[in-house]
C-alpha cells in the first residue's frame, strides 16, 4: 500500500469535527502533501475553517537559522496570520489559543530527541489542555524507522526545551503521532487528542522506502543523509568543533581550525565503526562557528545505512578528537548547564570523556538503557512491528 500521512488522510475524508469553527493550524512549508502542496493551504482549499497557523522553529518558511526568532507574518497563499510557537510555554500560548474550536498539528519530525518540533507540539498540547481545546495531531512517519533506539535516557535534571521527556533515549523511534499518544497517556489524561494514524507504514520503513520526496524539515537537513548522521554530530554543537552548519554538507563535516584531517580520518577508520567511513576534508563555513576560517576535518561517509549508529559514531569523534588535541577541544555552556549533556542527556558521559575514558567503556551502560526504553515503548506504539 502506497504510504498516506495523516494529512493525506485527512484531506481524503475530512471529521465533522474539523469542518465548522475555528481551528487553528500548527506546521510549516515542509508539511506537504505526496503533490508537494502546502499541506494546510490543500486544508484550506478542502474547505476546513482554519483561522490561524502557527509556526515552530526556523519558522513557516524554514528559512530562519536555529535558535532565531520567529516574527509575526502572514502566509501569502492562505492569507492567515502566523505565529510564532517557538520557545513559547503553555502559558505564553494561551492567549493564542482563545476563540479556536480546535487544533490540528502536522509537523515532520526527524526521531531524535532534541530536535524541538516534538518539544513544540508538547507544548501546544500543554496549552490545549488547559484550555480545553481539542487537539488533532496527523501523524507523519520517522525517516529513520520505527526500530532502532540509541544513547542514554534523558536524566530528570537534564529537562529542557531540547529535551522534554524524561527517559528518553537520542534516538527513539516513534513517529510524532505516537510521541503525542504517550504525552496524553502519561502527562495529559484530559486531552481531548485524536491521532489521524499513518497507513503503508510500518516500523521497518526508512525514509528510501516512502518512495516520496524528501522534503528538508529544517534548513540544515538537506537530503535524508545528512538526517541520518544528525543524531550523533548534532552532538558536537555543545563543543567548538564545527559541525558542518554553513557548508553544503551539514552534520557530514566535522572539523576545526586546529585540527589535522588526516589524523583525525585514520584514528577514526582504524576504530572499525560499522557502516562509516572518513576522509580528511578541508571547509570553511559561511556562518556558525569558525565562519570564515579554513577547517580540516573529515567528511562521514554513510557506506551502510541500517548498520551506521550515529550516536555512537558522534561520540567516537569526540573520543578522537580528544586523543588528538585534548588541550583545544572545549565543552559550551547553555544557561548554565553544560549544551552536549542537555543534548545527549547525560552528564556524566562528558565527564568521564574529559577524564580520559575510552570510546567502548562510555558507551557500556547504552545497551541497558536501550533494551529498557525498548520495552517501556512498545505500549504506546500505534504501529506493529
Amino acid at each position: 500500500m502506497p504510504l498516506q500521512t495523516g494529512l493525506d488522510r485527512l484531506l481524503s475524508d475530512p471529521p465533522a469535527a474539523l469542518k465548522s469553527g475555528r481551528l487553528g493550524w500548527v506546521t510549516n512549508r515542509a508539511a506537504l502533501t505526496r503533490d508537494l502542496r502546502f499541506g494546510a493551504a490543500a486544508a484550506q482549499q478542502a474547505g476546513l475553517p482554519i483561522v490561524a497557523l502557527f509556526a515552530p522553529e526556523h519558522g513557516l518558511h524554514l528559512d530562519l537559522p536555529a535558535g532565531a526568532n520567529v516574527p509575526q507574518q502572514r502566509e501569502p497563499r492562505t492569507g492567515l496570520p502566523v505565529y510564532s510557537l517557538y520557545g513559547a510555554d503553555a502559558a505564553a500560548l494561551a492567549p493564542l489559543l482563545r476563540g479556536l474550536t480546535h487544533l490540528v498539528i502536522d509537523l515532520p519530525d526527524v526521531g531524535v530527541r532534541f530536535f524541538t518540533y516534538a518539544a513544540t507540539m508538547l507544548e501546544v498540547m500543554r496549552a490545549a489542555a488547559e484550555a480545553g481545546v481539542p487537539v488533532t495531531v496527523l501523524d507523519r512517519p520517522n525517516p529513520l524507522g520505527g526500530e532502532v533506539v540509541a544513547g542514554p535516557r534523558l536524566s530528570g535534571e537534564l529537562v529542557s526545551e531540547i529535551g522534554p521527556l524524561e527517559g528518553w533515549p537520542v534516538r527513539h523511534g516513534m513517529t510524532m503521532g505516537e510521541i503525542a499518544h504517550f504525552a496524553q497517556v502519561v502527562h495529559l489524561p484530559h486531552l481531548d487528542l485524536r491521532v489521524v494514524r499513518l497507513r503503508g507504514w510500518s516500523r521497518g520503513t526508512w525514509f528510501p522506502g516512502w518512495r516520496r520526496a524528501w522534503v528538508p524539515p529544517s534548513p540544515n537537513l538537506p537530503h535524508w543523509e545528512n538526517a541520518l548522521a544528525y543524531p550523533g554530530t548534532a552532538l558536537l554543537e555543545g563543543t567548538n568543533l564545527s559541525e558542518g552548519r554553513g557548508t553544503p554538507n551539514p552534520f557530514l563535516l566535522v572539523g576545526a581550525p586546529w585540527l589535522s584531517g588526516e589524523a583525525l580520518s585514520q584514528a577514526l577508520n582504524q576504530m572499525g565503526l560499522p557502516g562509516v567511513r572518513f576522509r580528511p576534508v578541508r571547509f570553511r563555513p559561511c556562518r556558525s562557528k569558525h565562519a570564515g576560517e579554513v577547517c580540516e576535518g573529515v567528511q562521514v561517509h554513510i557506506t551502510a545505512p541500517r548498520r551506521f549508529r550515529p550516536v555512537r559514531t558522534g561520540l567516537a569523534i569526540l573520543v578522537a578528537v580528544r586523543d588528538q588535541q585534548p588541550q583545544h577541544l572545549t565543552f559550551l555552556e547553555h544557561q548554565g548547564r553544560y549544551f552536549f549533556d542537555l543534548l545527549l542527556g547525560d552528564a556524566q558521559t562528558r565527564a568521564r570523556l574529559q577524564a580520559g575514558d575510552t570510546f567502548h567503556d562510555l558507551i557500556a551502560p547504552w545497551p541497558v538503557q536501550e533494551a529498557a526504553f525498548q520495552a517501556q515503548r512498545r505500549a504506546y506504539w500505534l504501529y506493529p512491528e
